[in-house]
């Protein structure tokens, strides 16, 4: 594939890396994700010491571990953010199949850690929950498919790719992971978008989901817990969500202080899923807007640059990544604020987790591999060329 467009800055071929890299990746979206995961580092102070003590664990335990898989997850993100994209893309593909192929084994081979979903492989020293990986695995397979579709006498990638996406859901709906299975499908429907599907065929699809949702609420219980839970007028203050909106609540505008926060003694999920409502109650709603607008300017930012690209491949995977990116960022905090039903879904480089850090890691790299700057000629110039 070729690569992308949006400047003029005149890299060498005879430079070496590093300088090459600096001066074509997308510098503002690369420190937001560093401070991100400062924040999360930062939050993961007040957090996890709690959860540690019950556990047995030492009083910093979880942040030492978040530290070392966020610096698995950093180092992956600016190595592939180095590579070029057709190797992005090779690597991809083979990414999607090992994660295809880890996902359709876990009803025999994976567990559930007692959590009623059964997402994950359990190595003895840690976890690894398949659907993480297979995201922007997926990503990069249906974006090639489809541009691949928009060439003369090409496959019929799109309908390959919606094949594909239904067969991954089916897979995650298994499990159950419905807020997963949710990630996918929208990331697959604003690719499928972007390439020019009718608007028929979208409104269609909504009304698929709709259809699935309620076959998913009437044969599962785990699902219609969570949507009973979600639709009640009084919510239980012992459960999760009732303790995440009194943590916020109680915040305010400014919060309660450093290591004042009650929720993290409460909350099993306030180093993971609820993070945000720990940084709502000690930090207040300053801090919550903070995080927000990080997550804006890194994907509203990356769309931008993807604007500008003339490669089909690259915009589509590119748009994919950036919104899967900040649609799961809004879906976390929807569920902390009851906006939306519990999903188990973590914050994108800010909540503890292993499997999540290190393929949000390869996820953005992947992101700014396809929207570094290189001097490739004008868009106008690729057009003129391909008439003659």
């Amino acid at each position: 594939m070729t690569a992308m467009v949006h400047g003029s800055v005149h890299v060498e071929r005879g430079e070496p890396v590093l300088p090459r890299w600096w001066q074509s990746i997308d510098k503002l979206t690369l420190s937001c994700v560093f401070i991100l995961f400062a924040l999360g580092l930062f939050l993961g102070l007040a957090a996890s010491p709690p959860l540690a003590s019950r556990n047995g664990f030492s009083e910093f335990h979880y942040v030492e571990r978040q530290a070392v898989f966020g610096g698995l997850a950093l180092t992956a993100m600016v190595l592939t953010s180095m590579m070029p994209p057709k190797l992005v893309r090779r690597l991809g593909v083979l990414g999607f199949a090992i994660a295809f192929i880890a996902l359709a084994l876990l009803p025999v081979l994976g567990t559930d850690f007692g959590k009623g979903a059964t997402r994950w492989y359990s190595l003895g020293f840690a976890s690894v929950q398949p659907s993480e990986f297979l995201k922007p695995g997926f990503v990069i397979v249906a974006a090639w498919l489809m541009a691949a579709s928009q060439e003369i006498n090409g496959p019929p990638g799109k309908t390959m790719s919606f094949v594909l996406v239904l067969m991954i859901v089916g897979f995650l709906a298994l499990q159950p992971d419905f807020g997963q299975a949710s990630l996918v499908l929208f990331g697959w429907g604003v690719m499928y978008f972007v390439a020019g599907a009718p608007f028929i065929l979208l409104i269609g699809m909504a009304l698929l989901v709709v259809f699935a949702g309620t076959v998913a609420y009437n044969n599962s219980e785990h699902f219609a817990r969570r949507i009973d839970g979600f639709l009640s007028s009084d919510v239980d203050p012992t459960t999760q969500l009732g303790y995440a909106a009194d943590a916020i609540r109680e915040g305010r505008i400014f919060g309660v202080g450093l290591g004042e926060g009650q929720v993290k003694w409460w909350l099993p999920d306030g180093h993971t899923d609820f993070i945000i409502a720990v940084a709502a109650e000690e930090y207040g709603l300053v801090l919550v807007l903070i995080i927000i607008a990080i997550f804006a300017v890194i994907t509203f930012g990356s769309l931008a640059r993807l604007m500008k690209e003339r490669d089909p491949f690259i915009r589509l995977a590119g748009t994919g990544l950036a919104c899967m990116f900040g649609i799961q960022a809004f879906i976390n905090m929807g569920v902390a604020v009851r906006l939306l039903p519990a999903k188990g879904m973590t914050l994108p480089f800010v909540s503890y987790g292993g499997s999540s850090l290190i393929a949000g890691g390869i996820a953005i790299g992947m992101l700014l591999a396809f929207t570094r700057t290189r001097p490739q000629g004008e868009i106008a110039d690729h057009f003129g060329r391909r008439g003659h």
